[in-house]
């Protein structure tokens, strides 16, 4: 280690646990060309903030961010929280000179985004994008199959993202406000499975063709407090209801920037998924798919295998047979789990802040902000029953 790389994180909930426990472990894990410092967590209450840190081991507690971002020791600001405040945080923060990785999906509108992208590009600062899946080993290993001509001429990207957490006894947390999150599943859930697509493929989605959106529960019970965890376990609430204004599923199709046709479903109300994040790409060498519920594998087909041919499952926990990420970790098949994609993240992060390469490619805010034109299309696709061209 040559230098010390201070962090400050806005935001301590869910996502604010995450990331604290990837900078906490990066350094013990990776060989980081800078030491992070987790410098100052920045959150609004005061005594949760004090527990946060202590358990995590952040140095300073800030309950306004703006005094994170105005520290003149602070070389990164982290992104934590709640999509609306996204681009407030990150334009500051570039504005003082200030590295940024924000949390996906970049900013709760596209205009928001584009905003975020303007000041990135007035900026000689660097950003991220917590894309986190990018970084788990078996999607970082279907990126370099693509990426090497395995699949040859893509023909069909089929992705979905079904959890099952939204169901009408889950309270009106943040995440089913529209002024807060911007949208519900399509915004938390299509984003990730978009992104997927693009950075496995190596295309882009220049067109979508039809969408549905659809809010199943209109009504939630109010929530007490904001909760510790997606669905807001331990917020509480009473017999007051309020009005969800977000969608709880969205699907729709598209056509790839190489001539290949995909489909996308995120849904929050998908009886019997907890996290099945899965894709598949087909092409006419070969096809993989993937599903993070089993996300130690990578099912592969080689199309030119010809009597043998059929579908193989690769154990993706072997770094000295060339795996992305796993010589960091374990011995063969130990497996990882969620948290480790962060880590791998924060060692690209790192890595990239002292002048070298990440594993494989990290979303910047002008990468990410392709994946929001997507989510916007979808949406003024679905609303207005038209397709969108996003090729222009």
């Amino acid at each position: 280690m040559t230098d010390q790389l201070n962090i400050a994180l806005i935001g301590s909930k869910f996502m604010g646990r995450a990331h604290s426990n990837a900078w906490l472990n990066v350094g013990r894990f990776f060989d980081v060309a800078r030491n992070p410092v987790m410098h100052t967590v920045a959150g609004r209450n005061e005594v949760e903030l004090r527990e946060f840190a202590e358990r995590w081991g952040w140095a300073n507690t800030t309950t306004d961010w703006r005094t994170a971002v105005a520290d003149a020791d602070v070389d990164l600001i982290d992104i934590a929280t709640p999509n609306h405040v996204h681009a407030e945080q990150a334009i500051a923060a570039l504005e003082a000179g200030k590295h940024v990785v924000c949390e996906k999906p970049l900013a709760g509108t596209l205009a928001d985004a584009e905003a975020m992208v303007a000041a990135a590009a007035a900026s000689s600062a660097k950003t991220f994008v917590w894309y986190n899946y990018r970084r788990v080993p078996a999607v970082a290993l279907a990126h370099r199959i693509v990426a090497s001509g395995g699949l040859g001429r893509i023909y069909h990207a089929r992705a979905c993202y079904l959890q099952s957490w939204g169901g009408p006894d889950t309270p009106l947390v943040w995440r089913f406000q529209g002024d807060i999150a911007g949208s519900g599943a399509h915004g938390d859930l299509n984003a990730h499975i978009i992104d997927a697509v693009r950075f496995v493929t190596g295309e882009e989605i220049v067109s979508v063709d039809g969408a549905i959106e659809h809010t199943f529960i209109t009504e939630r019970a109010l929530a007490e407090s904001t909760g510790g965890e997606i669905a807001g376990a331990g917020a509480g609430s009473g017999a007051a209801t309020g009005t969800s204004t977000v969608d709880d599923a969205v699907m729709f199709l598209g056509r790839l920037s190489g001539g290949g046709l995909a489909s996308f479903e995120a849904s929050r109300l998908a009886t019997g998924y907890h996290n099945a994040n899965r894709f598949e790409i087909h092409g006419e060498r070969g096809a993989l798919r993937f599903d993070f519920e089993r996300m130690n594998e990578l099912g592969f087909y080689d199309n030119e295998d010809g009597a043998t041919a059929g579908w193989r499952t690769i154990d993706v926990t072997r770094g000295g047979d060339g795996h992305p990420y796993a010589d960091a970790w374990w011995p063969d098949s130990h497996g990882l789990g969620y948290e480790h994609g962060f880590v791998n993240q924060a060692a690209d992060i790192v890595a990239m802040l002292a002048g070298k390469e990440p594993l494989v490619p990290m979303p910047d805010f002008a990468d990410a902000l392709n994946t929001q034109r997507v989510l916007d299309a979808a949406i003024v696709s679905a609303r207005e029953h038209r397709p969108v061209d996003l090729s222009r």
